[in-house]
C-alpha cells in the first residue's frame, strides 16, 4: 500500500527516530514483522547531588520514582567503553530504517489505516491525482520508489550472525554499566538521606539549644547582678593581694569597697548563706589591703627625708595622685590613718624648717645697706659744717653708696610679681650690695610658694576624712617652725635700720603676698601675713618718729637772730642774703615723694596719711624757723618759704594717688597764700 511505503521514507538512511535516545538494552527476538515485547526498564534513578533540585530540609530517603525514559536516564546516558561499537550505530546498520507498524488482527483484508503522520504538503510531480496514484500502483512513483528501502530476507541475518553477536555483547556490557550507575546513585541516595537526617538531627538539637540559651540569658539577666554582689574573683583577690600599686589597684580597691558595703547592708537584712560564707574572706581582703597602703604612704614618707629629694615630686606623682589610699584606710582604720598624718606631719615639719633654715643662713650672706638710726632727715653732719644739718647717704666708712631717702628703682619687684626668688645659690655667690625688701621677699615668696603646694595638697589628699579646721591645723602643725623662722629674718631685718622706703617696701610686698594667696584660695597663711604686718607696720611708725624728732631738734637748733642763717647757708662771706631752698627741702621731698609712690593705691585705715601729716608739719615749722633767721626783711622771708613750696611741688608732681594729690594740693596753697 502506497502509505505504508510513504511512512517508510521518514528514515531513508536507516537512522534513528529524533524523538528521543533508544535504549541500549538487548532485545530478546529476533527482528521479525511482529511486534516485540518491550523491555523491561531499570528503576527509576534519581539524583540530589544539586540543592537546587532539593530545596526542602526533608529527608529524600522517600522520594517518589520517576517514570522510565525520564530526564535523569537520559542525564546518565555516556560513551560507550573504550573498544566497542557505539550499539545503535551497529543495530541500525544490520536492520536498517524501523520495520513497519503490523497490521491489527481484528481489521479486515482491505481497511486502510490512518497513517501516524498526515503530510499536508505532498510533491505530486506535476501530475493529476489518479496519474499519480496510477503510477503508484504500477510502482512507477520515482518521488516514493526512490525512497523505499529494499526488504532483505531472513536467510541473509544468518550469514551476518557475528555482527549479531557482536551487538549482544555490546548490549550486555551497558546494562553492566548501567547496574553499575544504578547501584552507585542507591548508594548515594542512601547515604544522601542518612546526611539529611543527621542535618534534620542537628537542626533539632541546635533549636533546643537555642532556646536553652535564651532561658539562660533571661535567668542571667535577673539574678546575674545578685549573683555578682555575693562574689569575689580571683583576679581582684590576686590584684589586692599581690599586685602593684597602681592606677588597676585603685581600681580593684574600689571594687572591693563597693562590694564590702553591699554585703554588710545585705547582712543587716536578713540572714543569707552566701554573705556568711564570703564575710570572713571580705574582712581578710580589707585588713590586707589596708596593710599593703600603710606600708605604700610610710614608705613615700620615708623617701622625703632622703638628701636632695623634692618632696613635691613624691606628693604629687605618688601621693596626691593616689589620694584614695588614705581615704580607704581612714574609713576601715581611723586610728592607723592618724598615726600616719602624724608621721606625714613630723617628716614635712623637719623637711620645711631645714630647707629653709638653710636658705635663711644663704640670704644672710647678701650684702645689705645698712641704714642706721643717725640717718634722719634733720641729722647734723658735723658741728663746723657750712651746710647745716645734712649728713652723707654712707653710714660707715667702707660701706657701699647709697642715697636714703630715694626711692629709685626699689619699686620695681612691686611691678614684677611673677618675679622668681632667689635661689640659694645665687644669693651665696652674689657680691652686690642689696636694700633689705630683697632677702624680705625672696624668703617670703619663697614660703608662700612652698605653703600654697602643701596648703592644696593637704585638702586634696585628707580632705575626704578631715575638715577644714582639721586641715588647717595640720598645715600650722608643719609650718609653725618655719614661719616662726620667717618672723625672725623679718625682725633682723627691720629693728636695726631706719630705712623708712625699705620698711614700706617690704609692707607693700607682704600685702601682695596676701592678695595672692587669696587668689589661691589658701587662709592658712593668712596669720603669718598678719605677724608680718605687725612687725613692720610698728617699725615704720618709729622712723617716721625718729625723722620727726630729729626736725624738731633742727628746728630747735636755729639761730634766732636775723643773718646768722644767712651765714649757715653761705659758704662765700658775700653780703647778701639768699633765698633758695633750703637743701633739706630737697632731701624731705624725695623722702615725701618716695612714701607717696608707695601709697598711690593706699586706703584711708593705714597709718601713712597720719605720719606724712606729722612729718609735713614738723617740717614746716623748721622752714618758717628758718625763713625768720635767714633775713629780717618780710619779702625775702616770703620769697625763700616760696621757692621751697615750688621745690616741693616740682619733685612731687606726676605721683599719681589720691593721697599725693591731697599733700600737693596742700604745699600749693601754701604758696599761693603766702
Amino acid at each position: 500500500m502506497w502509505l505504508d511505503r510513504f511512512s517508510q521514507q521518514s528514515s531513508p538512511s536507516g537512522t534513528p527516530p529524533p524523538q528521543g535516545r533508544a535504549s541500549p538494552a538487548p532485545r530478546r527476538q529476533p527482528y521479525g514483522p511482529g511486534p516485540l515485547p518491550p523491555r523491561p526498564s531499570f528503576g527509576p534513578r534519581s539524583s540530589s547531588l544539586s540543592l537546587a533540585s532539593t530545596p526542602s530540609t526533608t529527608s529524600l530517603v522517600g522520594t517518589a520514582r520517576v517514570p522510565n525514559g525520564s530526564a535523569l536516564k537520559n542525564e546518565l546516558y555516556s560513551a560507550p567503553p573504550p573498544g566497542l561499537d557505539d550499539p545503535l550505530s551497529v543495530l541500525h546498520n544490520i536492520l536498517g530504517a524501523p520495520p513497519r507498524k503490523p497490521r491489527r488482527v481484528s481489521e479486515p483484508e482491505g481497511h486502510v489505516s490512518k497513517p501516524a503522520e498526515v503530510i499536508e504538503d505532498i510533491d505530486f510531480g506535476g501530475v493529476s491525482l489518479e496519474a499519480f496514484a496510477g503510477d503508484d500502483r504500477n510502482g512507477n512513483s520515482p518521488a516514493i520508489s526512490s525512497r523505499a528501502q529494499p526488504v532483505q530476507p531472513v536467510e541473509e541475518y544468518d550469514k551476518e550472525k557475528d555482527k549479531f553477536d557482536d551487538l549482544h555483547r555490546s548490549i550486555l556490557a551497558c546494562d553492566e554499566v548501567l547496574k553499575s550507575v544504578e547501584t552507585y546513585l542507591t548508594g548515594f541516595q542512601a547515604d544522601l538521606g542518612a546526611v539529611s537526617a543527621e542535618i534534620e538531627t542537628l537542626q533539632s538539637r541546635s533549636m533546643a539549644l537555642n532556646t536553652k540559651l535564651e532561658n539562660r540569658r533571661v535567668v542571667e539577666k535577673l539574678l546575674g547582678p545578685s549573683v555578682e554582689e555575693f562574689s569575689l574573683s580571683p583576679a581582684l583577690v590576686r590584684k589586692i593581694s599581690e599586685g602593684p600599686i597602681d592606677e588597676g589597684w585603685i581600681r580593684a580597691l574600689a571594687d572591693l569597697e563597693k562590694r564590702s558595703k553591699v554585703i554588710n547592708g545585705k547582712s543587716d537584712d536578713r540572714d543569707i548563706k552566701a554573705v556568711s560564707d564570703l564575710k570572713p574572706l571580705l574582712k581578710d581582703l580589707n585588713d590586707r589591703a589596708v596593710e599593703r597602703i600603710r606600708d605604700y604612704i610610710v614608705a613615700q614618707i620615708k623617701a622625703i627625708r632622703s638628701p636632695s629629694i623634692n618632696a613635691q615630686i613624691i606628693q604629687q606623682q605618688n601621693l596626691l595622685r593616689y589620694k584614695d589610699l588614705y581615704a580607704f584606710m581612714a574609713r576601715h582604720q581611723p586610728q592607723l590613718a592618724e598615726q600616719i598624718v602624724q608621721a606625714y606631719v613630723n617628716t614635712m615639719r623637719w623637711y620645711y624648717l631645714s630647707n629653709f633654715t638653710r636658705y635663711h643662713q644663704a640670704l644672710e650672706k647678701l650684702k645689705i645697706h645698712i641704714i642706721e638710726k643717725t640717718e634722719v632727715l634733720g641729722s647734723v653732719e658735723d658741728a663746723s659744717s657750712s651746710r647745716g644739718p645734712l649728713r652723707s647717704g654712707a653710714a660707715r666708712p667702707g660701706a657701699p653708696p647709697h642715697d636714703t631717702f630715694s626711692l629709685g628703682r626699689r619699686s620695681d619687684m612691686l611691678k614684677s610679681p611673677s618675679l622668681a626668688a632667689l635661689p640659694s645659690s645665687v644669693a651665696e655667690e652674689d657680691k652686690s650690695a642689696h636694700y633689705l625688701e630683697t632677702p624680705f621677699r625672696a624668703f617670703n615668696l619663697a614660703l608662700l610658694d612652698n605653703a600654697s603646694f602643701e596648703y592644696t595638697f593637704l585638702t586634696g589628699f585628707f580632705t575626704p576624712t578631715q575638715s577644714y579646721h582639721a586641715i588647717s591645723r595640720t598645715f600650722n602643725s608643719i609650718f609653725e617652725p618655719t614661719f616662726t623662722l620667717g618672723q625672725s629674718l623679718t625682725r633682723q631685718l627691720v629693728e636695726q635700720t631706719n630705712d623708712g622706703l625699705g620698711i614700706l617696701l617690704c609692707v607693700r610686698l607682704n600685702q601682695q603676698f596676701a592678695f595672692e594667696l587669696q587668689r589661691r584660695k589658701v587662709p592658712a597663711v593668712e596669720s603669718y601675713i598678719n605677724a608680718t604686718n605687725m612687725l613692720l607696720w610698728p617699725r615704720f611708725q618709729i622712723v617716721i618718729d625718729a625723722h620727726c624728732d630729729s626736725l624738731r631738734k633742727a628746728t630747735a637748733s636755729l639761730p634766732s637772730r636775723p643773718g646768722v642763717a644767712s651765714a649757715i647757708l653761705n659758704s662765700s662771706a658775700a653780703p647778701s642774703q639768699s633765698t633758695a631752698p633750703h637743701p633739706l627741702t630737697q632731701r624731705f621731698a624725695t623722702f615725701v615723694a618716695g612714701i607717696l609712690t608707695l601709697s598711690s593705691e593706699t586706703g584711708d585705715d593705714e597709718p601713712v596719711a597720719n605720719s606724712l601729716t606729722r612729718l609735713r608739719n614738723d617740717f614746716e615749722a623748721f622752714l618758717t624757723k628758718m625763713s625768720k633767721a635767714v633775713a629780717a626783711d618780710k619779702r625775702k622771708q616770703q620769697r625763700f618759704l616760696d621757692n621751697n613750696w615750688s621745690l616741693i611741688g616740682t619733685i612731687l608732681e606726676g605721683i599719681p594717688g589720691r593721697l599725693a594729690g591731697e599733700v600737693r594740693d596742700h604745699f600749693a596753697g601754701l604758696q599761693v597764700e603766702e
